[in-house]
Order: C-alpha cells, then structure tokens, then sequence
C-alpha cells in the first residue's frame, strides 16, 4: 500500500514541480536577460538618440530621466509621450484629467549621442593615466 501511495505522491510532486504550473512563478526572458549585465554604457543625465527604425520616435533626441536595470528599460525626456488617464476620486476632491506622460523604452533601442558630432555612437571604455575609467565614444574618440 505504501509503494502506491508513495508513487502517487511523486508523480504528483514531480506534476507541481513542472515549470509551467501555474503555482510557480516564472520570470520573463527579458528580465532574466537584465540580470545577468554588469557593465551599463548608458547612466541618467545622457544625452541619447532612439535608433530603432521600426519605433514612432525615431531619431528624435533627450535626456535619460530614469534607467530601470531590473527591466533594461529607460526613460527618455521628451521621447515615446503618451496621455495617461487619471482617475476621478471624489472623496479626495480630484477631477478626473488626462496628462502625458513619458514612457519606457528598451535599453537597446537607444544609443548616447557624440559630443563632438552630434551623432549617435556607440561606447568603449578606456583607463586614463591617472587611473580613472572614462566612456568613450567611438566615432570621434571624444570623452562622455
């Protein structure tokens, strides 16, 4: 009788344990993509270009407001502004009102801009003589 049971109690542990239950949580690939970087080319206070062609705002230019490296997302200033709609709490007082309000896009989808060209570019990293690690641009070679 216990070799039954026993079984039963696998097979059902072994149905549980299975990653698609819906008992378990799973993470999405692209957080699990986020996860493992280390090194971000890209820090608030940037000045950055949308470079994805399939993306409404390209080519248009800002200021990094917010990088979210648990998503691998940024906020740009001024770049992807969409109406949000707030909701009317009488209670409170509050009218109901739409504003906008910018959204995130995809790390990737942004480059920083050349100081020197204007131009978005991509970066590598560089040690000074003193010893201090600078972005580079590649384009031009200049600082960010």
């Amino acid at each position: 009788y216990n070799i039954i049971k026993m079984s039963t109690r696998q097979k059902l542990m072994s149905i549980l344990m299975k990653p698609g239950f819906p008992g378990r949580k799973q993470t999405r690939p692209s957080i699990r993509e986020a996860q493992k970087k280390t090194k971000w080319n890209i820090l608030r206070g940037d000045k950055v270009q949308v470079v994805d062609n399939g993306h409404p705002e390209f080519g248009k230019q800002g200021i990094v407001t917010l990088v979210d490296r648990k998503r691998d997302r940024v906020i740009v200033e001024g770049v992807n502004v969409e109406p949000k709609h707030l909701k009317a709490n009488p209670d409170l007082g509050l009218v109901g009102t739409t504003i906008m309000k910018e959204r995130s896009m995809h790390y990737s989808n942004v480059n920083l801009v050349d100081p020197v060209t204007g131009l978005p570019t991509r970066v590598m990293r560089k040690i000074l003589d003193d010893g201090t690690k600078v972005r580079v641009a590649k384009k031009s070679g200049a600082i960010i």
